[in-house]
C-alpha cells in the first residue's frame, strides 16, 4: 500500500472522513430519492396523459365511422372502419381481418390477452376502450382495441361483432421520459457539491471542540497541568468539555499532593541519612579505636588469669559493634545513594571505559582473586563504553558481592562486545535463585527468606546496580543458568545517551 493509499484510508477511517461521508451519502440518498420520486410521477403521469389522448382518440374515430358502415359488413366496409381509426389500425369481424401498417407488415399482431379482454367488453353494458402496452421492434408501443357497438333508435346498443385495434408510437413518450432520468441524475450531481460543502462546514462546527479538547489533553499529556478547554453552548461537546476539565482539576490536585508526599519522603530520607552519618562516622572511628586498644592489650604478658574472660567478653562486644557499626554505615550511603537517584541529583561523568580493565581491577581491589575468574581480553578496544567508571565499578562490585555471598565460588565474569555495545555477565556456583524470588531480587530491601534480615549487608546492593544501569541508558537482569548458578547480565551501550534516565518507580520501590 503507498503512502498516498493509506493516508487517504486515514482520512476516510478518521472521524472527520466518516462524518463527512455520511452527510455526504445522506444528502446524495436524498437528493436521488427526490429526483427518482419526481421522474416516477412524471413518468406515470406522462403515460396516462397519452394514453387517455390516443383511446379518446380511436373511441372518437369509431363513433363518428360507425353509422357509415352497413351491416352485416363487408370486406369494402371494414377496410373503410380501418381507414377511419388511422395508420397502423386492425378491424376484425368475424374470420374476416384488414389491417394497415404494422399489422398488414405481420410485424405485430393483437395481442391475444387484449383480444379476449375487448371480446368480453362487447358482452358488457358498458363497453370501454382497452389498452395494452408491447415492444415492436425494440420500441414502446401502445395497442388499443374497442368493439364496434350499434345503437338502435331507443337507445339500446348491441354488438356488431366488429373490432377495431390501433397501435400507437410511444417512442416520443419514452424520449421524454429518459430526458426526466437524465435531469434526475443531473440534480443529484449537482447535488453532491453542496453535499461536500455542507459536510466540510458541518465538520468543521463539530469537530472544532473536539480539536480544542485533543490539544487540551496533548498539554496536559506534556506535563501542562493548568490546561484547560472553556466550554461553550450546553450540548454533548460542552458536557464532554466539562468532564474533561474536571479529571484535568482532579488530576492536578492528586498530582500535587502526590509531589508533597514523594518531597516529603525524599526529603525525610535525605535528612535521616545526614543525621545519621556523621554520628555514625565518629562512633565507627570510636569502634575501630576501642578495638584496637582491647587487640593490643589481650596478650598473655599483660592480662591476668582473672580478667581474661572479661577482657574477651568486651573484645568480642567490640567487633560485634564495629561489624554492626559498619553495616549500618553501608545501610546510610546506600539510602543517600538512592535518594539522590530518586531526587534525579545522580549525574554520570562519560569517560572512554574498557571493561575488561574495570573488571579485572575491581576484582583485583577487593581480594577477589582467588574466588573470581576473571576475564581475559583478546583486544583492549573491544569492549570500550562510554560510561562513569565509578559507578559501572560499583555495579560489578555489587554483582560479584552478591554472587559470593549469595551463590558460591567460584564466580566467572563474561564480558562480550555486541554491535552497539557491550555485556558483562556474573555467574556463580551456586543453587541459583528461587522462581518466586527472581521477580524481586532488584526490589530494595528485598530479603527472600524473612530469618536472614540480619545478614550482612544493607539489601540496596542490586536496587543501586540496576539505578546505575538504567542512568547509563543499559538493562540489567537476572536468570537461573539451565545446569545451575544464578547470572546477572548487564548491558551497556557504546555511544551515551544522555536521555536514559527513565526508571520505573514500581520497580523501584
Amino acid at each position: 500500500m503507498t503512502a498516498l493509499a493509506r493516508r487517504i484510508l486515514r482520512s476516510v477511517s478518521g472521524l472527520r472522513g466518516r462524518l463527512i461521508i455520511t452527510v455526504v451519502v445522506a444528502a446524495a440518498l436524498g437528493a436521488a430519492a427526490a429526483a427518482w420520486a419526481g421522474v416516477q410521477q412524471s413518468t406515470a403521469s406522462l403515460i396516462e396523459v397519452t394514453q387517455r389522448h390516443h383511446t379518446e382518440d380511436l373511441a372518437e374515430r369509431i363513433t363518428r365511422a360507425a353509422p357509415s358502415v352497413p351491416y352485416p359488413p363487408d370486406r369494402g366496409a371494414l377496410d373503410q372502419l380501418r381507414i377511419a381509426a388511422g395508420e397502423d389500425s386492425l378491424v376484425r369481424s368475424g374470420d374476416v381481418v384488414v389491417g394497415d401498417g404494422i399489422f398488414d407488415s405481420g410485424a405485430q399482431e393483437v395481442p391475444d390477452e387484449l383480444r379476449r379482454a375487448v371480446g368480453a367488453q362487447a358482452e358488457s353494458e358498458e363497453p370501454r376502450v382497452l389498452t395494452q402496452r408491447v415492444d415492436i421492434g425494440g420500441g414502446p408501443w401502445l395497442v388499443i382495441g374497442s368493439p364496434v357497438m350499434f345503437t338502435a333508435p331507443d337507445g339500446t346498443q348491441t354488438d356488431s361483432g366488429i373490432e377495431v385495434y390501433a397501435a400507437r408510437d410511444l417512442s416520443a413518450v419514452q424520449d421524454q421520459v429518459n430526458g426526466l432520468v437524465r435531469g434526475a441524475a443531473t440534480t443529484t450531481l449537482v447535488a453532491l457539491p453542496l453535499a461536500i460543502l455542507l459536510a466540510l462546514l458541518a465538520s468543521q462546527g463539530v469537530l472544532r471542540p473536539v480539536a480544542r479538547l485533543r490539544m487540551t489533553a496533548q498539554r496536559l499529556a506534556d506535563g501542562d497541568r493548568e490546561a484547560r478547554t472553556e466550554p461553550a453552548g450546553v450540548g454533548e461537546l460542552a458536557q464532554l468539555t466539562r468532564t474533561v476539565n474536571d479529571m484535568a482539576a482532579s488530576l492536578q490536585a492528586s498530582m500535587e499532593t502526590l509531589e508533597v508526599m514523594e518531597e516529603g519522603a525524599r526529603r525525610f530520607a535525605a535528612d535521616v541519612s545526614h543525621e545519621l552519618r556523621t554520628p555514625l562516622t565518629t562512633l565507627t572511628a570510636a569502634v575501630e579505636v576501642l578495638h584496637d586498644v582491647l587487640t593490643r592489650t589481650s596478650g598473655p604478658e599483660s592480662v591476668h588469669d582473672a580478667g581474661a574472660s572479661d577482657e574477651a567478653e568486651a573484645r568480642e562486644s567490640a567487633q560485634l559493634a564495629l561489624v554492626e557499626t559498619r553495616r549500618l554505615m553501608e545501610l546510610v550511603e546506600g539510602i543517600m545513594e538512592i535518594a539522590r537517584f530518586d531526587a534525579g541529583t545522580a549525574h554520570l561523568r562519560w569517560d572512554d571505559t574498557d571493561l575488561y580493565e574495570l573488571v579485572s581491577s575491581c576484582i583485583r581491589a577487593r581480594g577477589w582473586s582467588d574466588v573470581v575468574v576473571t576475564p581475559t581480553a583478546p583486544d583492549q578496544s573491544d569492549a570500550t563504553v562510554a560510561a562513569d567508571r565509578r559507578r559501572i565499578d560499583v555495579v560489578v562490585a555489587n554483582l560479584i558481592g552478591n554472587a559470593l555471598k549469595h551463590g558460591g565460588a567460584p564466580v566467572r565474569v563474561h564480558i562480550e562486545r555486541t554491535d552497539d555495545g557491550a555485556t558483562v555477565r556474573v555467574v556463580d556456583s551456586g543453587p541459583g535463585i528461587p522462581e518466586d524470588v527472581l521477580p524481586h531480587v532488584f526490589s530494595r530491601f528485598y530479603k527472600a527468606d524473612a530469618a536472614r534480615v540480619r545478614t550482612p549487608g544493607s539489601g540496596l546492593g542490586l536496587a543501586i546496580a540496576r539505578e546505575n544501569v538504567l542512568l547509563h541508558g543499559g538493562t540489567i537482569a537476572a536468570e537461573n543458568q539451565p545446569g545451575g548458578g544464578a547470572a546477572f547480565t548487564v548491558w551497556l551501550p557504546r555511544a551515551p545517551d544522555y536521555s536514559a534516565r527513565t526508571i520505573d518507580q514500581e520497580q523501584s520501590t
